[in-house]
């Protein structure tokens, strides 16, 4: 139907050519007249069988600089486009779009015109090769809601671990989406063939998920699941593509705004590394780091830092220390043998870099690992730090660093606490807030960076406290009772929300968490956002507010706060959504206060585009988020506290204006798939040229991306133009 539109667009376009043809002289003279090219650019027109391409994307690239570059743009109305810009180079020029398959590549050098020829699909099955992943995966045939809950005599194999269907959805999204993306190429048509042969697809997934290093995690989100379970789904599945089953909904083009967009891409790391998240600037200030250097984050998979030069299109790497010799790494990792490595082992990473921040002298903070995990006695029962005599923590899996690029000198930070985001507030003492990753240690930490910059002094510098709900309704922090033991309506209630996403308000008042749900944590409770008040002492007086998305929205994935102090999210039912503290009609505390099932009145929900697996609650979407992002300084152009959803489902960034989803789809290479981003101001009156959102490609299988093996992880650059043939 799609399709169909356009071909009647471009009717139109022809009867309208006709008349400007017999008026006012040939249409072709006119659009070469009016088509402005400056001489770092590249203009120019498709033209398909029924006349104008609209909404198709163009790529230029080039290997001639020291990175591989590539700048992608979408075509107006009369198929024109501009891509601007461009460093001096030799570029490959072509076009791809919905209903389309690749144009032959064209040479041609900026300050040039050229016409491109679409080249439209010669069939339902190759257009369809060129839709973002969800369309693929939500071809996946949920289990009813019949088969839950699951028990250990379950006739379908449902593991009891799965209370409802969307349990299992979370698990799908939220254990298996959240590392790479389930729609690609190499997922849904899987090629086996050096792991051997299997009698049926259901072994073929038995044996496919245990390859690799990450082994060990796949093998507990399909535990979680029930694994027979899960197996028989996923071959059901795979074996229908590879009868030439296509997915029931088709993408929709580029339309309004969304075809204003540049995108610039830049190669940087290597084939066996791949990204979790980049930064570009200080979060509270955008104008950090102008036109600077971006840093990465590579997780598990190496000690080296990528560093992107964007002025000068160049990149590198940088060692990240860590303080002990015995320091595990991933290479030690149980793993097996991989279709595309056989049995090298690809990661060898000991200091696991989750999350980089920058702060406002441009240096560039790290949740690293830097030790083994048990912690010294200084965290332990029997210290004199106030914290440790709280809440007394055994282990810590993950610590913090922070390198100065001027100086190039890291400096190792130990933590107590485990560490997984991290975020400035604005306060005096630029307090360094850090979620724990997982939500069982039920604390959140901190560092006083004021404090540690000038004393060097780790354990001092550092607090934690516990997520305490106020149960008994004093609004103050009293005697509590622990996770394990029930509520006591006379006492507060310490629950196990310890945060994943983590973000200090803009106001300056609270601190707004996120705790996973059972589809990430594997333990049987729901995802929250947390409010905690810090109060004059945060060790002894943070006490937290907590809050259960409404009917029909489940496993909430990271947060975000705007400038009116309102928390964002997105949820694994398919949503974007947002709460709003100052909705909330009754008093929160009470019983429910520790369970989260209050305030319902402050969560709007958005469902984000797509299709819905079949047979599942329709006002949600098959679509899958990883992470938030809130524009409060509009550096995107879209408006200021824009919410921006890292949505690898659609390949794209999805941002929410006025209520309605402007989809930025990153076409190429195919198999886009971001956790987070920030926005950068390098000229603040330089309009559009001047700014930019920035994010990386964030899979652990960069190879199963278009491309394959050998291809290497992109930085992202994204900008929106007043219309799309602004040089």
């Amino acid at each position: 139907m799609i399709f169909h539109r356009h071909r009647r667009a471009g009717f139109y376009a022809l009867l309208i050519a006709s008349f400007v043809m017999g008026c006012c002289g040939p249409l072709s003279a006119q659009q070469k007249a009016a088509l402005v090219v400056a001489a770092d650019a590249i203009g120019g027109k498709v033209t398909g069988a029924n006349g104008p391409e609209a909404g198709v994307w163009v790529i230029a690239e080039t290997t001639d600089l020291p990175t591989k570059f590539a700048k992608m743009v979408v075509t107006n109305d009369q198929g024109q486009f501009v891509i601007p810009q461009l460093p001096s180079a030799k570029y490959k020029i072509w076009a791809r779009g919905y209903g389309l398959v690749d144009s032959d590549k064209q040479d041609v050098v900026p300050g040039k015109t050229i016409d491109l020829t679409a080249r439209p699909a010669p069939n339902a099955a190759a257009a369809a090769e060129y839709y973002p992943g969800m369309y693929w995966y939500s071809m996946l045939n949920i289990p009813p809601e019949s088969e839950f809950p699951g028990s250990d005599k379950s006739p379908t194999k449902m593991s009891a671990n799965m209370n409802t269907q969307a349990d299992w959805i979370d698990t799908i999204k939220n254990s298996c989406q959240s590392c790479h993306a389930l729609g690609s190429k190499n997922i849904r048509s899987p090629h086996v063939g050096e792991l051997g042969e299997f009698k049926n697809s259901e072994d073929m997934w038995a044996r496919r998920v245990q390859s690799g290093q990450a082994m060990n995690n796949m093998a507990l989100g399909f535990n979680h699941l029930g694994p027979d379970r899960a197996y028989k789904m996923f071959a059901d599945w795979t074996d229908r593509v590879a009868k030439g089953e296509l997915p029931f909904d088709k993408p929709q083009r580029p339309q309004g705004i969304e075809r204003n967009v540049v995108i610039t891409s830049w190669d940087w790391g290597t084939p066996k590394l791949y990204l979790h998240d980049e930064v570009s600037t200080d979060k509270r200030n955008p104008t950090v780091n102008a036109n600077g250097l971006i840093y990465g984050s590579p997780e598990e998979s190496s000690d080296f830092v990528p560093v992107l030069d964007p002025v000068h299109h160049t990149a590198k790497l940088i060692k990240h220390p860590y303080r002990d010799a015995d320091t595990p790494t991933s290479k030690d990792d149980p793993k097996g043998t991989s279709v595309f490595w056989g049995d090298e082992p690809i990661w060898d990473g000991h200091t696991s870099i989750h999350n980089p921040m920058m702060d406002e002298k441009g240096r560039v903070w790290f949740t690293a690992r830097i030790r083994r995990a048990p912690n010294p006695a200084s965290c332990k029962a029997g210290s004199d730090l106030p914290s440790a005599q709280v809440v007394p923590l055994a282990e810590s899996g993950r610590q913090l660093s922070v390198y100065d690029p001027k100086t190039d000198k890291w400096t190792l930070i130990d933590t107590c606490f485990n560490t997984h985001h991290l975020v400035f507030d604005r306060d005096a003492n630029n307090t360094l807030w850090l979620s724990q990753g997982q939500p069982f240690s039920g604390v959140v930490g901190w560092l006083n960076t004021k404090q540690f910059d000038a004393t060097g002094d780790a354990m001092k510098s550092q607090g934690w406290t516990p997520v305490i709900t106020d149960v008994n309704g004093t609004g103050k922090r009293e005697a509590f009772v622990a996770p394990d033991q029930p509520t006591d309506p006379a006492k507060d209630k310490w629950v196990k929300a310890a945060f994943y996403g983590i973000m200090p308000s803009p106001k300056g008042d609270v601190i707004w968490g996120q705790a996973m749900g059972t589809g990430f944590s594997r333990i049987a409770q729901p995802s929250f956002l947390v409010r905690l008040i810090p109060g004059s002492d945060p060790t002894k007086t943070a006490i937290s507010e907590i809050f259960q998305a409404p009917e029909g929205g489940f496993g909430s994935r990271g947060v975000d706060v705007d400038s009116n102090g309102v928390a964002w999210t997105v949820l694994a039912s398919g949503h974007l959504a947002s709460f709003d503290r100052s909705k909330c009609k009754s008093p929160l505390s009470g019983p429910d206060a520790a369970t989260g099932k209050q305030c319902a009145e402050g969560w709007t929900l958005y469902r984000m585009p797509g299709p819905q697996f079949k047979g599942v609650d329709p006002k949600g979407s098959a679509n899958h988020a990883y992470y938030i992002w809130v524009d409060v300084y509009n550096t995107l152009g879209l408006g200021k506290d824009v919410p921006i959803a890292m949505a690898n489902g659609s390949e794209s960034l999805l941002a929410l204006v006025n209520g309605k989803f402007v989809d930025i789809r990153i076409p190429y290479p195919l198999g886009f798939f971001s956790k987070n981003a920030d926005g950068r101001i390098d000229d603040p009156n330089g309009g559009w040229k001047g700014r930019a959102l920035w994010t990386t490609s964030g899979t652990r299988t960069n190879f199963h991306s278009e491309g394959g093996k050998g291809v290497l992880p992109k930085v992202f650059k994204v900008q929106v133009r007043p219309d799309p043939l602004a040089n």
